[in-house]
């Protein structure tokens, strides 16, 4: 009802505007200008405000436009920040892995040659990775292949330039072990992945009356006669389960083996059984 009242005083107050501007003489109409703008203020007023408002939240929104923009562009900043921290942390874990393989080198006795892996090819069949060196940088076949975290394999078929390696846990590797807290010796050979994906081997022709434990570390014996140089203490793996043959003469033992090659860059030949020369 005062909305429609104000509606009526400003549409008059129009109208009187009219008759003042255009019949009235200019002495009594600039009295009556100024009576109609004291009337008119209000409405004035009121649209000058409404006006002052619409511009106040044009411009907010314009304001969360832009903040969204500027979201955004954070948003990839900080893509391209983490990208750039995982470049970093590959880096160090790269930087490790050399420093670790280099003191691994300068700490064994044995004259090796160390090798970056540059292929691998691990499944139900066949487990092997390739290296890149060959014949020309001295690699032979049936040499042992090592790392930091043990026995790796052995080469097979060398090139000029790579070599391949028989994983320990392929079904066709060999070499003789033994159990070092029971010295007792055995065959080891490779018996392919388990049904967890694991690479797994086992040790034959164990003495019935070896008392072999869980967790008991397997190494290589050093005995001459697994068709390749493996020189003596290296590290295989570790005992995870015992069983007694069918015959009942012998014990065999399920072996994870310590070198996981999916995690190697860079593995070591043994080129001779003998320690390397001092400079």
């Amino acid at each position: 009802m005062i909305f429609r009242n104000r509606k009526l005083v400003y549409t008059a107050a129009a109208g009187l505007l009219l008759v003042v501007a255009f019949v009235l003489p200019s002495s009594l109409s600039l009295k009556g200008k100024g009576a109609v703008r004291g009337v008119m203020a209000p409405a004035e007023r009121g649209t000058s405000g409404l006006g002052q408002r619409l511009s106040e939240a044009v411009s907010a929104i314009r304001g969360i436009g832009g903040a969204v923009e500027e979201n955004r562009e954070l948003s990839h900043e900080l893509v391209r920040l983490q990208a750039e921290l995982n470049k970093l942390g590959d880096v160090e874990i790269e930087n490790l892995r050399l420093r670790r393989a280099l003191d691994f080198h300068q700490s064994q006795a044995l004259a090796m040659i160390p090798c970056d892996v540059i292929s691998r090819n691990i499944s139900g069949w066949w487990n092997a990775v390739r290296i890149g060196k060959g014949r020309a940088d001295g690699i032979e076949e049936n040499h042992a292949v090592i790392s930091p975290d043990g026995l790796v394999g052995k080469t097979i078929e060398v090139s000029k330039h790579t070599s391949e390696v028989l994983l320990v846990s392929d079904p066709s590797f060999r070499v003789s072990a033994k159990i070092e807290r029971a010295n007792s010796f055995g065959l080891l050979r490779g018996e392919g992945a388990n049904l967890k994906g694991q690479p797994m081997a086992r040790i034959d022709f164990i003495d019935k009356d070896a008392e072999i434990r869980i967790g008991d570390d397997v190494v290589t014996s050093g005995l001459s006669g697994e068709g390749g140089v493996f020189p003596k203490g290296v590290q295989i793996g570790r005992v995870v389960k015992v069983h007694q043959n069918d015959s009942g003469l012998f014990q065999y033992a399920e072996i994870a083996p310590r070198a996981t090659v999916s995690l190697l860059d860079y593995v070591f030949i043994v080129s001779t059984s003998s320690p390397k020369e001092s400079p």
